[in-house]
Parts: C-alpha cells; sequence; structure tokens
C-alpha cells in the first residue's frame, strides 16, 4: 500500500480544518473556525458550522491537485456533533476516493505534529488545550499519562474567566496580553494532588479577585499560579521517567509565559525544551494528516462501519508502533 500523502481533517471544537500532508511537509491547508459572537462554544452551533462549512475547506485542499493515499479525522475526544460532522465527510471522502479511513486521536495528533516539526524524539509532552490539561510519555507502546486534570482543562478555565471579565473567546491569548502588563501577585488555591491538577478553585478565586484588584494583575497572578502547576508535574514526570526532553502541545501551549518557565524548568535540569511553529498549536487539520500517515504506514486504518465517533477517546488507549 503506497502511504505518501493523507488528506486529513481536524473539527473536534470551534477548529474547522483540513490538509494534505507528506512526509517531508504539508502540500495544501485551508480552515474555517468558528468563532462566537458571545459566550462559548455551544456543541451543537459549532457543529452547524462545521456543517456548512466543511465542503469549501476540504474543496480548496484537494483543488490543491495534491493526490492522497487516505483520509484521516479527528475521531476524538471532542464535542459529539462536531466530531460526527467531520467523520461523515471523512467516510465519504474515503468511499469516492476508494482509499482507507483512518481515526485519529486528537491529543496524540498534538503529540506527534510536535515531534514532526521540532525534531524530539522521546519527551516529556505537557499537553494544555480547552478540555485537556495532561503530562505523557511514552512507555510500553502507548502514550501513558503521568498526570492530568481532575475537573476542567487549562484552556476552559481561561476562557471562562476571560468570559467573566468581559473578553471574546478564546479568552486565553487576551488574558496573557493582560498578564504582561500586572505588577502584584495576588494569592490563588494551588492545587496539585500527586500527579494530577485541579483548577476549579483558582477560577473561582480570580473571579473573586476580580471585583476589588485590576483585572492585569488577576490574569498576571492567574497565569503565574495555573503554569506553575503544570510545570511541577511536568518536571515530576521528566524525573520519574528520566527522559531529558519536554514538548509543550495544544492550545494553550502557544502563551509565551508557559514557554519561558517550561524553559526555564528543563535548562535547570540539563534537559531540551521544543516548541512547535505557532501555527501548530492550535487544532489543525496538519496534526491529523501527519498522525494519520504514521498510522497508514502501520495498517491502522478502519472499515466504515467501524468508525463510530469517540468524545471520550483517551490516548493511552492508542497503540504507537511508530515509536
Amino acid at each position: 500500500m503506497r502511504c505518501e500523502k493523507v488528506l486529513g481533517i481536524e473539527g473536534t471544537a470551534w477548529s474547522l480544518s483540513a490538509a494534505i500532508v507528506g512526509w517531508d511537509k504539508v502540500y495544501a491547508e485551508a480552515s474555517n473556525p468558528y468563532i462566537p459572537e458571545t459566550g462559548g462554544i455551544h456543541p451543537m452551533v459549532a457543529a452547524q458550522h462545521h456543517a456548512t462549512h466543511i465542503g469549501e475547506v476540504i474543496r480548496k485542499v484537494i483543488e490543491s491537485g495534491e493526490e492522497f493515499d487516505g483520509v484521516a479525522f479527528s475521531q476524538g475526544p471532542g464535542l459529539g456533533p462536531c466530531l460526527r460532522t467531520v467523520a461523515t465527510a471523512a467516510r465519504a471522502l474515503s468511499l469516492a476516493y476508494d482509499v482507507p479511513l483512518i481515526g485519529v486521536n486528537h491529543c496524540v495528533a498534538h503529540i506527534e505534529v510536535g515531534r514532526w516539526q521540532t525534531g524530539c524524539r522521546d519527551p516529556v509532552t505537557l499537553y494544555v488545550s480547552g478540555a485537556n490539561s495532561q503530562v505523557l510519555a511514552f512507555r510500553a507502546g502507548r502514550y501513558r499519562i503521568f498526570g492530568e486534570t481532575l475537573d476542567i482543562g487549562i484552556g476552559n478555565a481561561l476562557d471562562k474567566f476571560g468570559r467573566f471579565i468581559g473578553l471574546q473567546h478564546p479568552g486565553g491569548p487576551k488574558i496573557e496580553a493582560l498578564a504582561r502588563e500586572g505588577k502584584n501577585y495576588i494569592h490563588m488555591p494551588y492545587v496539585v494532588k500527586g500527579m494530577d491538577l485541579s483548577f476549579s478553585g483558582m477560577m473561582s478565586a480570580a473571579k473573586e479577585a476580580a471585583a476589588v484588584h485590576p483585572k492585569e494583575d488577576v490574569c498576571f497572578s492567574l497565569q503565574e499560579n495555573a503554569f506553575a502547576m503544570l510545570v511541577e508535574v511536568t518536571e515530576r514526570a521528566m524525573a520519574h521517567t528520566g527522559k531529558d526532553e519536554c514538548l509543550i502541545a495544544g492550545g494553550v501551549g502557544a502563551n509565551s509565559r508557559l514557554q519561558q518557565m517550561l524553559d526555564t524548568m528543563c535548562k535547570a535540569r540539563g534537559a531540551k525544551f521544543y516548541a512547535p511553529p505557532k501555527k501548530y498549536f492550535g487544532d489543525n487539520g496538519s496534526m491529523i494528516a501527519y498522525t494519520g500517515l504514521l498510522q497508514l504506514k502501520h495498517g491502522m486504518t478502519l472499515p466504515v462501519e467501524d468508525s463510530a465517533v469517540n468524545p471520550c477517546f483517551r490516548p493511552d488507549e492508542v497503540d504507537i508502533p511508530w515509536l
């Protein structure tokens, strides 16, 4: 079976993206994200956006003229209605072009596109996005989760606080900008339980602080507190596994302050910190296509009848034969 290029489609939440990727580069890509005017992401509204625009997004990459040997789609985790919309399109393409269908774990795809773009080999990965906050490393054939959030993901925490102080979705980049102007640290709950984390109490404290303190100081304190928690668990995982590489992945990973804190930690350990180009932090079709290419090479394809989406698809459920 040929496995030189794969068309990948991403649409787990608000991002809708498609790309054709080969081993050496991204050959074509297109996107049309759903941006709510107010509030957060409503799954059915986001899915309707995806259903309306997925045809034009896929058409743009196909019109590049690049051939592809398989169709990969984000099978989960994510918002059910959004996942089902993308999966339906992927099945149709697989049948129409008579190429294999590949279901990709969204979290694994974030790690693989990071490894591809940075050249790191065997890192401890801090994966931080809207719904997910996990520390992972490869052991015994799979990416094992060494620590994760017990309640909400750091991205959701930032977005919810952002909406509370009047910022439009996504709130993370706007909080980062405000935090640069903050000078005074405000005490907040620091909740690390073994290797796991909790952000809900910290977010409640930040909302209370916003009523009496400048929002710049609250944003600064929120970031410093949350990121220190994430770096602590990441460092502990590196000590436990003996690995000397650290990779940041996921949308929140684009935050320059979080990257700075991880880099400082790695230098103190004599380890190497890796961050991919900014375009690969957020959800994107290229990460699905590239991971689909790895899976296609190792025969990890799906019959259409067995291609149901899985909104709770965990990365440690996926075999990783390419490592």
